[in-house]
């Protein structure tokens, strides 16, 4: 598969990912589609937004992931008054003992880390999204004129609450293109229930242990890349992505519904996460079924639904599942 690692070592890589979600599973309860997404994007090289209603894990997810990938963690708490130099950091100064002269040191700021958590983006003001989301875009800040580059990999798993909306700044969907997936977490189901009552109310604690380090993860996501897609399955991809669009699409009810289509970065998502998918499931290629599985977290922050729309309660995830039922797949796969 690549020049870098032997047949022997891409095995021995793959075999941790399951050992991955294991670790991580050690603590979370049920949410299994949820971290295969994770996982998903994770390989993909891309960052993931995360809605749900409050004490449903998301924290708790992330933090343990962190652990189980031998990873640096921070979380930032977004908050109104949270400015960029908060995330980004800023110059201090300091002076030369030896030589009495006073110097400006930059102080690197939370974003510095593999892992970031940026817990309510939805709270902050504007600029200090826009600080963040630059950082996503090009895995570096910039401060007094002066680039800093981002330890790598660099991942953003940002959090937003999807009922309590006052006091927030929702993301502009350009923003809102920046991530490659957004994955929402529901209720667990009974029996998930009552294993989180049952696990998290005593003495015992779970013990996560760390499976693959920051190199390996690196050569990870440089096999996703690797893995083949043939042409055909591209240009179902584009079919899925321009059927989106209600000034191009022949699908009725896109025209009804949506007001913007997505564009050709959401393929570009669709098409990485498909061959993420892929490997985590131990294959080198893309099957139709990944395009299908992931086309919902990564379509569904990318098509903007028209008023009517929402006043007949129609998703863009219903969109998406319609879309994958109407245009046809090809024939020779």
């Amino acid at each position: 598969m690549t020049a870098e690692l032997t047949e022997k070592d891409i095995k021995t890589l793959l075999d941790k990912l399951p050992q991955l979600k294991n670790e991580i599973q050690k603590v979370i309860v049920g949410q299994d589609h949820i971290l295969d997404e994770l996982l998903v994007a994770f390989l993909a090289g891309g960052h993931c937004l995360l809605e749900g209603v409050p004490g449903l894990a998301k924290t708790l997810i992330v933090k343990t992931m962190s652990q189980a990938l031998k990873l640096s963690f921070r979380r930032i708490q977004f908050t109104p008054d949270l400015m960029p130099t908060d995330i980004i950091g800023t110059e201090i100064l300091e002076e030369d003992h030896s030589t009495g002269k006073r110097f400006f040191k930059f102080n690197k700021g939370p974003l510095f880390a593999n892992i970031v958590l940026a817990d309510e983006i939805n709270r902050t003001p504007p600029k200090t999204q826009s600080a963040l989301l630059e950082a996503m875009q090009e895995f570096e800040v910039t401060y007094g004129g002066q680039t800093y580059p981002l330890d790598k990999p660099f991942f953003i798993l940002a959090t937003q609450n999807p009922i309590e909306q006052a006091g927030t700044y929702p993301l502009p969907e350009a923003q809102l293109d920046r991530f490659l997936l957004l994955i929402k977490i529901g209720y667990p189901t009974d029996q998930e229930e009552f294993d989180i009552l049952s696990r998290t109310t005593g003495t015992k604690k779970a013990d996560v242990k760390a499976v693959i380090s920051a190199g390996e993860i690196q050569q990870a996501q440089a096999l996703v890349r690797q893995v083949n897609i043939n042409e055909d399955l591209v240009r179902y991809v584009s079919q899925i992505i321009r059927a989106t669009r209600p000034d191009s699409t022949t699908v009725p009810y896109v025209k009804e519904w949506v007001r913007w289509g997505a564009g050709p970065r959401a393929g570009q998502a669709l098409i990485l996460t498909a061959k993420a998918r892929a490997l985590l499931k131990g294959r080198y290629a893309v099957l139709p079924e990944d395009i299908h599985a992931m086309a919902t977290p990564v379509l569904r922050h990318r098509i903007l639904m028209n008023f009517k729309a929402e006043a007949e309660n129609i998703t863009s995830d219903r969109v998406t599942e319609e879309l994958i039922k109407v245009i046809e797949r090809p024939k020779t796969l």
